[in-house]
């Protein structure tokens, strides 16, 4: 399986479209209640992606996967975390994030696009795929998981 070469401009613009799409799901996804539901579909329906690795053009050694997860679960969470969390608002629990929340999820889609420039010099593209898609894993699931814990400690009664 061979992808052809996606000139550097197409790919930038991809990103930079991509990046905008999300920003606006996200802007939109803060003017609603948060419940259990919206915290652990994302991360469940991402898991789906996993499937990439049914093919051996994705496959990556266990411990680059493993330092991929550790990386996104341990530093790039961090700043997520950081700069969300929940609040009770009436009967409703709403995300609240802090004005530095957009710039660093600007941030880490500067560092994803840029760290790609180079590990795709060493490593195919679908295996650099790959090894992303296993990071950014790691840093929804950390996010998620302590979103959900905070959920559970502002409804218990």
């Amino acid at each position: 399986m061979s992808f052809p070469h996606i000139p550097l401009a197409t790919s930038a613009i991809g990103s930079i479209i991509g990046f905008l799409g999300v920003m606006a799901w996200r802007i939109r996804e803060g003017r609603t209640a948060v419940t259990v539901r919206k915290i652990i579909i994302p991360p469940l329906g991402m898991a789906t992606g996993f499937c990439m690795f049914l093919a051996p053009p994705f496959r990556v050694p266990l411990l680059w996967a493993l330092i991929a997860f550790a990386i996104g679960a341990v530093l790039l969470a961090w700043p997520l975390l950081a700069t969300s969390r929940l609040v009770r608002d009436g009967d409703a629990i709403m995300m609240k994030r802090s004005g530095a929340f957009f710039l660093v999820v600007a941030a880490l889609a500067a560092v994803r696009y840029f760290a790609r420039g180079y590990f795709d010099t060493i490593m195919t593209l679908q295996q650099t795929a790959g090894l992303f898609f296993v990071l950014a894993f790691g840093m929804i699931l950390r996010w998620r998981l302590s979103m959900l814990r905070e959920y559970r400690m502002l409804t218990a009664h």
